[in-house]
């Protein structure tokens, strides 16, 4: 998931009212009609730098879908913030929209709703086969041994962007590739007003995708094999202990940090007020912040020791956009010409160049503006040093409970409060508490 991002988790009474208002299947073409709805709803999460920026690379291509089959797509982008508690309530109500996309990660917690279309052979040769996909995008579809409740449609890994002015100034010659040159690096670029690394202490989507990768790196999964919910063993609270520090006790992320919740950190690395930052497919966002491409560059996010790889060498989870179709949408045939279209090889080409993304699907992967050396670091990522996050159906609530914990431990450390091997596992207790019991 982008870049991604805060969730909720819950039914607000507001998500409900404007769930309700956005609700599927479109309009017919007349009282009484039986033709098939003309218009299809499409909750678009938000890509770019900004929602009008998602809106000026999507209503191009929607307008293309309306003249090549006469559907009309009504669009709307929805905040990260948003989103999951927006998809939450509409599975509850049975009123959604016809098509949206979904933080891949949440793919077996939706799943689980039945609300969502599942992909089985007949839907997936409608859009040309299940093996037009890259395998690590399928992964993050659903659980394992069910139908997917969702196509890949975005591919993202994490990665470390560094400022190379600021880096050159600092006399720092090259980028760190394990966590204690990060730190001894950051402790050089930390100065005045300027930290070394920006984090999103209060983006909870993000403060688990951080934890996760740091957890395999200390030997923990956050759920045990039969999917219970472990986060207070000793390398998932070493895991959340680590990435705290960086404010608590290295002190290279600023305090202010711990509020920032949506894009904040890479608007200061665009604006050299940090030199590094942890995130996924951030070129496009930094050009439409101004920065061009020749002054920041790209590595592969921190591992222990050595060279990413798998096991205790992963540096990123499997990030990305999947693009799911609610059951009850009047327009079946309708919302699977959608994804169709959206996966196509020109279409996922136009639209994960917009925005600085892999296509999940191998022919348009195979493309040379996805051969650039910013692009091949993610690549590379994906395909070698990734691993997706559990696909089980309390992943949403891990993300909100654990998040939360995250957020509440920046919060500590910008106050200037110890936070202790103790304090962290004893907000991840309070986290595990909170889960459902199997």
């Amino acid at each position: 998931m982008r870049k991604t991002r805060a969730a909720a988790v819950g039914a607000a009474t507001l998500s409900l009212v404007l769930a309700a208002a956005a609700c599927g299947g479109g309009s017919t073409s007349g009282s009484g009609s039986n033709e098939q709805p003309r218009t299809l709803t499409y909750w678009a999460s938000n890509q770019g730098a900004s929602i009008e920026v998602d809106k000026k690379v999507l209503q191009p291509e929607l307008d293309k879908f309306e003249k090549q089959t006469g559907i009309k797509v009504k669009l709307e982008v929805v905040p990260w913030a948003d989103l999951l508690n927006r998809i939450l309530t509409a599975a509850t109500s049975g009123q959604g929209p016809d098509v949206l996309n979904i933080g891949n990660t949440w793919s077996a917690s939706l799943q689980s709703t039945g609300a969502l279309l599942p992909w089985d052979a007949k839907n997936f040769e409608k859009i040309g086969g299940k093996d037009r996909f890259v395998e690590s995008a399928l992964g993050s579809t659903g659980a394992q041994g069910q139908d997917p409740a969702a196509v890949p449609l975005y591919s993202m890994a994490y990665a470390l962007y560094y400022n190379k002015k600021m880096f050159a100034d600092a006399g720092v010659e090259k980028p760190p590739a394990t966590w204690d040159e990060l730190v001894e690096t950051g402790k050089r670029l930390t100065k005045d007003d300027k930290a070394a690394l920006g984090v999103e202490g209060s983006n909870l989507s993000n403060n688990i995708h951080q934890v996760f990768v740091l957890g395999k790196q200390h030997g923990a999964d956050f759920f045990t094999p039969e999917g219970k919910a472990d986060f207070t063993s000793d390398g998932a609270v070493a895991a959340v202990k680590q990435y705290v520090d960086l404010m608590a006790d290295n002190k290279i992320v600023a305090p202010g940090n711990a509020e920032y919740a949506q894009n904040q950190s890479l608007s200061d690395f665009a604006n050299d007020k940090t030199a590094m930052v942890l995130w996924q497919t951030a070129s496009a966002t930094f050009k439409a912040q101004g920065m061009s491409d020749d002054e920041w560059g790209v590595a592969p996010a921190p591992v222990p020791s050595g060279t990413p790889g798998s096991g205790k060498a992963t540096n990123s989870m499997v990030a990305g956009i999947n693009m799911a179709v609610f059951k009850n949408t009047k327009n079946i045939d309708g919302a699977v010409k959608f994804v169709n279209f959206m996966t196509g090889d020109e279409e996922q080409k136009i639209l994960n160049t917009a925005y600085g993304s892999i296509p999940p699907v191998k022919s348009a992967q195979q493309d040379p503006a996805f051969n650039t050396p910013a692009l091949a670091v993610l690549r590379d990522t994906l395909a070698t040093s990734a691993s997706a996050l559990p696909q089980v159906p309390e992943e949403s609530q891990f993300e909100t409970v654990v998040g939360t914990a995250v957020k509440e431990l920046f919060a500590e450390a910008a106050a200037g409060r110890p936070v202790t091997t103790d304090s962290v596992k004893a907000k991840l207790e309070k986290a595990q508490q909170q889960m459902p019991k199997k």
